[in-house]
């Protein structure tokens, strides 16, 4: 079998957004299903390990993917895709044979998660953005860069930069949020002629930015230039962009119409 990703996703098409799961052919390397999928989805996760199921595997880390496996379970890796779990490695048939397999699984998070406008909470700036992004991702694994020395890049900039983006960087590390905008793990400098640091892209070359105005970079707004040099405006800080972002069906670059359910697409391998 040739494992295209054009191939990989027909797979994926005939599991079909509930719960699933393949025994592929055996001339299928595991392995090379694991990297197709990679490429896909970024970096997975690992469940099980040479038979071993890792200790901190629950629901939030995609548990229903080994249902189907019982203790057959040789090598599983998993990602998380809009609602859905999605594994592969390899397992041991009803003969006892080790082949590759490919699994789906429903992903819910504990509550629906809404952002209220502004003017709903009783002070806005209370509110713990990052904390609220967190959850409307279902993030569960270790802070992946907690050890950031932001002294040097600061000075290299020549500005302190917003606490919540540091701490994004912190928590999420190198990925992108619905594998789509682009977390920077530094603030690029390149338009920062017209005022402008750039925290966060997509493939569309959007760029995402903070309009450097003021002595205070926790009070910095977003601005968002389009591929065209369009710049549209946002009163609110990077957590709370991307938050609203993702579940506000009527913010002007939502990702609420493509997914019910978000999650950050990890570009480091987890642990």
């Amino acid at each position: 079998m040739n494992l295209t990703l054009v191939a990989v996703h027909e797979l994926l098409t005939r599991l079909g957004p509930g719960d699933g799961h393949l025994y592929l052919p055996r001339d299928v390397d595991p392995r090379e299903l694991i990297d197709r999928l990679a490429a896909m989805h970024g970096a997975p996760r690992t469940l099980v390990l040479d038979g071993f199921t890792a200790p901190t595997v629950d629901d939030s880390a995609g548990a229903a993917l080994l249902a189907p496996f019982g203790d057959r379970a040789v090598l599983i890796r998993a990602w998380a895709y809009g609602g859905q779990w999605v594994g592969a490695g390899s397992a041991r048939d009803e003969e006892g044979d080790e082949r590759a397999v490919l699994a789906v699984a429903v992903r819910k998070l504990p509550d629906p998660l809404v952002v209220a406008s502004p003017e709903d909470a009783e002070d806005a700036e209370d509110v713990d953005w990052v904390d609220r992004l967190i959850r409307i991702t279902g993030w569960t694994q270790p802070a992946r860069r907690p050890d950031v020395d932001w002294a040097e890049p600061e000075s290299r900039l020549g500005t302190a930069l917003p606490g919540d983006y540091k701490r994004m960087v912190e928590t999420f590390g190198e990925g992108a949020f619905d594998g789509w905008l682009s977390l920077h793990q530094e603030p690029w400098t390149h338009l920062r002629e017209d005022g402008l640091l750039m925290w966060a892209g997509t493939e569309h070359e959007d760029s995402y930015c903070w309009r450097t105005d003021g002595d205070d970079p926790d009070r910095w707004s977003v601005v968002v230039r389009s591929f065209d040099d369009e710049d549209t405006g946002f009163r609110c800080g990077t957590a709370e962009f991307v938050c609203r972002m993702l579940v506000d069906p009527h913010h002007p670059y939502t990702m609420a119409h493509y997914f019910d359910t978000h999650w950050f697409m990890n570009y480091q391998e987890s642990d």
